[in-house]
């Protein structure tokens, strides 16, 4: 039985970074980019007006105020998308829409709240000038060429995993396309003869199949695109067959068959499609896990988890280590979710020297966090994950956690802290 540490690093030490892809940029959010963004231009591209008013020169309203306004002849208007190909001269102003291009010669807008237009649209006042009740100093409301992104800047690091944001930014330097490290397709084959596909009528002694279902839906919070396989009975021959086919998957997860009773088979079968690194971790839950390499076509070789198949099981051995090999395999440089520091409100007991990992509520509480059990902790209690948005994780070395005690919280969600 080997550490959850030396585990991680064996699971981790064995996947690499996919090859990359072009995409549409609208298709890349939660991909890793693969080569850096150089801006071809500055961002903004021109000055540009911040708020509807006026284009002014600034000296011309040194000292304006309402008791003292100070008048300028209009001389043009410009919307966004346009170009005034009229000069600011002294004693002028131009009407400006937000985003349209500074007028030459102007340095300031002049909202129309600092001015008589809302009074002299008032009086159907047409033409002619304004009076400006606000002294403001040069480049006011005014976004200055490149203030964003300078022209030949690195604007993006390659690895940088995209969010809307970074969309956003790469679409304004003009992209609808850019290189990312490709999604891994994660095959996903549950094991049992008492298994049952949902949707189908219950059968006595069967149970229906939830792990599939659960863990595709972490495979996709990753970011990661996975593939339902079915249900493999306990039988060698049917569950080789079934195993040998996943070598196109760039991750094959099984759930299930990796105990020690007569019909957990996956490890078995395991060695004689590929090999085995390691098959129990000191973790609770999640001890029986088996992590190994099978022999695909043309000398592929494709990473197997055997998770547990207690489904509580099964989803935190996925969160522990799944997880972190399907991010590396999409480029990140960081596996870990947020962790926080809570007090516990219950008592946990670890007899048996193992990593326990127990599903809590977390909330905060006079400016502490603070933790709670979510009920039962046993391995097949598939509601206590619903129903947590934390993993509070307890070290090998404590045999006991009281009431008042602070743990290490993994946060799975911010839903009601």
């Amino acid at each position: 039985m080997i550490s959850v540490d030396e585990a991680l690093e064996k699971v981790l030490s064995f996947v690499s970074v996919l090859s990359c892809e072009k995409k549409p940029l609208i298709d890349c959010l939660g991909q890793a980019l693969a080569e850096d963004i150089i801006a071809p231009f500055d961002v903004p591209p021109f000055d540009n007006s911040a708020m509807d008013g006026y284009a002014v020169r600034s000296r011309d309203i040194a000292g304006a105020s309402e008791k003292a306004p100070v008048f300028l002849h209009v001389i043009d208007e410009v919307a966004a998308g346009e170009i005034s190909s009229v000069r600011v001269q002294p004693g002028t102003a131009i009407r400006i829409m937000t985003g349209a291009p500074l007028p030459e010669g102007a340095d300031t807008v002049v909202p129309f709240e600092y001015t008589d237009e809302p009074e002299r649209k008032a009086k159907c006042m047409t033409g002619g000038g304004i009076n400006v009740f606000a002294s403001l100093p040069a480049w006011s409301n005014v976004r200055r060429r490149g203030e964003d992104i300078r022209k030949g800047e690195l604007t993006m690091r390659k690895g940088t995993l995209l969010r809307p944001a970074h969309i956003g930014v790469i679409a304004s330097l003009g992209k609808d396309s850019v290189p990312v490290i490709r999604r891994p397709v994660v095959g996903i084959l549950a094991t049992g003869t008492e298994l049952l596909t949902p949707g189908l009528p219950p059968l006595p002694g069967r149970i229906f199949n939830s792990n599939s279902y659960s863990l595709a839906g972490q495979v996709i919070e990753c970011g990661a695109i996975p593939r339902i396989l079915g249900i493999a009975s306990d039988d060698v021959a049917q569950l080789s067959v079934a195993i040998h086919s996943a070598h196109e998957y760039d991750l094959l997860i099984t759930s299930g068959g990796v105990s020690v009773g007569d019909y957990d088979i996956v490890k078995q079968v395991l060695a004689a499609e590929g090999e085995i690194s390691f098959w129990t971790v000191r973790m609770k839950p999640g001890k029986p896990l088996a992590f190994g390499v099978l022999r695909g076509r043309n000398g592929k070789r494709v990473p197997h988890l055997g998770l547990p198949g207690n489904p509580v099981s099964s989803m935190v051995t996925f969160e522990v280590f799944a997880r972190p090999a399907i991010l590396k395999m999409m480029g990140a440089s960081n596996f870990e979710r947020p962790k926080i520091t809570a007090v516990m409100e219950d008592t946990l007991l670890n007899r048996d020297h193992r990593r326990v990992f127990a599903r809590v509520v977390v909330s905060r509480r006079d400016g502490k966090y603070s933790a709670q059990l979510t009920g039962p902790q046993g391995s097949g209690i598939l509601s206590s994950m619903a129903r947590a948005n934390g993993i509070a994780v307890i070290p090998e070395t404590v045999g006991e956690v009281k009431p008042g005690d602070e743990v290490e919280v993994i946060v799975l969600n911010w839903e009601n802290i």
